[in-house]
């Protein structure tokens, strides 16, 4: 089946040339266009894509307010000029699962797609190490292990497995199990810990469980 893409960007050079790209898969489809964060959450629950690639400069409803309307509805994959630690930060906060910079090249960004619709999380090399500096000032010394009460031992050991950055497809060969029951532990985990992203999962497991 092929991957149900919605494009939100509130310039419309940009977004035809996104299209463009995306169309240049075999294995996405592009289903709809938004200008601003309002179209955006409208269209993405009249037509339910996989993933949502979204600009955070719009009118009407910024990005990042417009990921949080879609915890739920769509994964969203945040695609900026601007790599401001504000924006960065505000995302993932916000729920998306990737953030990416508009200077990505095509095959990057295609398979930047392809792994968020698989359940991925991924963030731009270009602000990853900016993004382990600022959260390794911020985050606070635990004394004592998180108790992430409710996780079965094998949900403990999936979020174990999103704390050290592995894919679903990853867990699921450590772990010895389908891809697809991959999938269902790492929804659990996350809506036990009531928690938005597998990247906040993955920060939740470094704080110190």
């Amino acid at each position: 089946m092929s991957i149900r893409v919605l494009v939100a960007d509130d310039h419309a050079a940009v977004r035809a040339g996104i299209v463009l790209i995306l169309d240049g898969a075999d294995d996405i489809e592009v289903v709809g266009e938004a200008a601003d964060g309002v179209e955006a959450v409208a269209l993405a629950k009249e037509e339910r894509p996989d993933v949502v690639l979204m600009d955070v400069r719009m009118p009407r409803m910024d990005g990042i307010s417009a990921t949080r309307e879609l915890v739920g509805v769509a994964d969203v994959l945040i695609l900026t000029t601007f790599d401001v630690d504000e924006y960065v930060f505000g995302a993932l906060r916000a729920g998306a699962a990737g953030f990416l910079l508009k200077n990505t090249d095509a095959d990057s960004l295609v398979e930047a797609v392809r792994l968020v619709a698989r359940g991925d999380g991924l963030i731009s090399p270009a602000v990853t190490r900016r993004l382990i500096t600022a959260f390794g000032e911020q985050a606070p010394v635990r004394k004592e292990p998180v108790d992430p009460a409710g996780l079965t031992p094998r949900e403990r050991e999936v979020l174990a497995c999103i704390g050290r950055g592995l894919s679903n497809a990853e867990i699921a060969r450590e772990l010895d199990m389908a891809e697809a029951t991959t999938k269902t532990h790492v929804s659990r985990v996350l809506s036990k810990l009531g928690l938005k992203s597998r990247v906040q999962a993955a920060i939740y497991y470094s704080e110190g469980l």
